[in-house]
């Protein structure tokens, strides 16, 4: 809209107007989907839920750089351990034992409150029946599977399940100028959490799934022509698709080829 406007020689809120309604007129703007109130709620858990959890993971990565500044090396702790590790290493330096403890205890609520969010969120996904459902694809656990309800909300504003991958930004963007036609990276466009949620899955199954598929198969054979980073966006997007029409047709994975053809 800005760019239109800007090609008014003289701006004025008349003609801003003016240019916007021409703009709705010629139908260059589509309807947005408002989400359902429940989806909206079901956004705002992750949301939070993420941020507990990026805060307390930076504030950790921060003691592990200052510390460091001193000789004092954490090394590979689990969350549980991180606190003692760190007061372990401060024990006879009570200087910088009053500089990290304020952080320490951010920290230590930080992983309570998410660990409390963490819990609503397994229990809202153990209730809801068409996340189950997404659950058996390989790679799709609870996080990804509740993501992926409140993005989609409704599935029926869907006309195709191939849409879905469009939407999260999982597709080549094109660029056609006369004889000159090529593909380009992923759009990106659409919801960010939703399209990384997608990445993870399709990773987690390429890389620690031990269960073999007719899917998991066809992402190893782009992997090979492709390279892997390819093939994950490519079973990302698959994904998306699958488990729209999971949630439509009210099915489970299917395994084997044959089944899914069926």
């Amino acid at each position: 809209m800005r760019a239109v406007l800007k090609a008014q020689i003289n701006k004025t809120d008349r003609n801003d107007a003016r240019g916007m309604a021409q703009m709705m007129r010629v139908g260059l703007y589509r309807p947005v989907h408002v989400k359902t109130l429940r989806s909206q709620k079901l956004r705002m858990l992750l949301t939070h839920r993420k941020l507990l959890q990026s805060k307390a993971i930076a504030i950790e990565n921060d003691l592990r750089g200052t510390l460091r500044n001193f000789g004092l090396k954490v090394g590979m702790v689990g969350k549980v351990k991180f606190e003692a590790r760190i007061k372990e290493l401060v024990e006879n330096l009570p200087d910088l034992a009053e500089l990290v403890e304020p952080l320490l205890v951010v920290r230590r609520v930080l992983r309570e409150q998410f660990v409390i969010q963490h819990r609503r969120l397994l229990a809202i996904v153990r209730a809801d029946e068409v996340c189950r459902r997404l659950m058996t694809v390989p790679g799709v656990g609870p996080v990804v599977a509740l993501t992926y309800r409140a993005t989609v909300d409704v599935p029926a504003r869907f006309r195709k399940s191939k849409a879905v991958g469009a939407v999260f930004g999982l597709t080549c963007s094109k660029y056609q100028s006369g004889e000159s036609e090529r593909s380009g990276r992923i759009s990106r466009c659409g919801d960010e959490m939703m399209r990384v949620m997608l990445y993870e899955a399709a990773q987690s199954m390429l890389l620690h799934s031990k269960k073999w598929s007719w899917l998991k198969a066809w992402a190893m054979q782009i992997a090979r022509r492709r390279g892997m980073k390819k093939a994950i966006v490519a079973l990302a997007r698959r994904l998306a698709v699958i488990m729209h029409r999971i949630w439509v047709d009210g099915t489970e994975f299917r395994w084997t080829r044959e089944a899914a053809v069926a």
